[in-house]
Formats: C-alpha cells, structure tokens, sequence
C-alpha cells in the first residue's frame, strides 16, 4: 500500500477503497499512518456515509464494508475467510453497485479472500489487476486471485500503481 497508496492520491478523482485484515476490537491506524503520505484525504467511512471521489478509505476494524447505492453499509456479519471486513464481501457489493466501471486490485495476503470478489467484478464487466505472486509477500491472495477471477493485468505494485494513475476517473 506504501508503493500504490502515494501516487494515487495525487489529483484523485476517484474514491479508493481498501480492506485491510486487522485484529477485531482495535482501532486502526492506517489512516493516521497513510496521511501524511497521502495527498488525498484518508479516513474510515461511516455507516451510511455517501461515497464521494478524491478520498481513500478504509475499512474499520471488525466490520465488513459494503457499497449500497452510492453510499457505504458496515455489517457485523459472520466473518468470511476467517475475516471481518472482507475484501470478498467489498468486491461483490461494489460489483453489484458499479458494474463495468469498478477496478479492483488483490495484493499480497495468506487467505484466498478477494479472489471470489474479484470474480465477480470480471463477471459484470469490471476490471482486476493482481500482484504478481512471485513478488508478494504472502501469494495466496494473488493466487487465488488469477485462478478464480482471470484477472486482466499480474504485475509489480509499480505497474499496477501506473494503470490506476491512468484511469479516466470517478463519476458518481
């Protein structure tokens, strides 16, 4: 996330939402420690909250984060992948929410949660890029990834920052 997180947020017009697998029942850092490398704003969403572009947002501990419409939804559901949030339970309602205009990016990680999302936005149009697993920390995210999902792009963080920086942008 240091390598994408920074160049995204210049002149972002987009929001940029990321799960990150954090301990239940602790606060987050992750917007304290992405702000003063972010240009963009960095926060947690509220329930309910409109999603608005030129903003990253991560999801809070021990909740999923889901898009309804055009706004945000936390949930206490039951954990998917041993995880609350998920990137799965991310990755479908966004694909349902945005279809054909919605890109997501699976990174490193030690469960296969993202790869059922990530399927789900190929099947509505969407777009995927994957971290080439050879270069992840932790490949079974990335793994899982290319084999469920057939994503368009695997590549460095370095790559995948590049085609996120090229993107046509946000309309909500």
């Amino acid at each position: 996330l240091q390598v994408l997180m920074p160049p995204l947020s210049r002149n972002l017009r987009l929001p940029i939402i990321v799960v990150v697998h954090l301990p239940p029942r602790r606060k987050s850092l992750l917007p304290e420690l992405f702000t003063p490398l972010c240009a963009a704003p960095v926060a947690e969403p509220d329930d309910k909250q409109p999603i608005t572009g030129g903003g990253i947002w991560f999801a809070p501990p021990d909740y999923h984060l889901l898009i309804e419409g055009r706004s945000f939804a936390l949930s206490l559901e039951a954990p998917v992948h041993f995880s609350r949030p998920s990137i799965d339970v991310l990755f479908e309602s966004a694909a349902h929410a945005y279809g054909a205009s919605l890109t997501g990016v699976v990174l490193s990680g030690a469960s296969e949660d993202g790869a059922l999302g990530a399927s789900s936005i190929r099947q509505r149009g969407g777009h995927v890029y994957v971290q080439d697993p050879e270069q992840a920390l932790m490949r079974t995210m990335p793994d899982a990834a290319i084999r469920l999902a057939n994503p368009q792009f695997v590549g460095s963080l370095a790559a995948i920052a590049a085609l996120l920086c090229d993107s046509t942008g946000w309309s909500p």
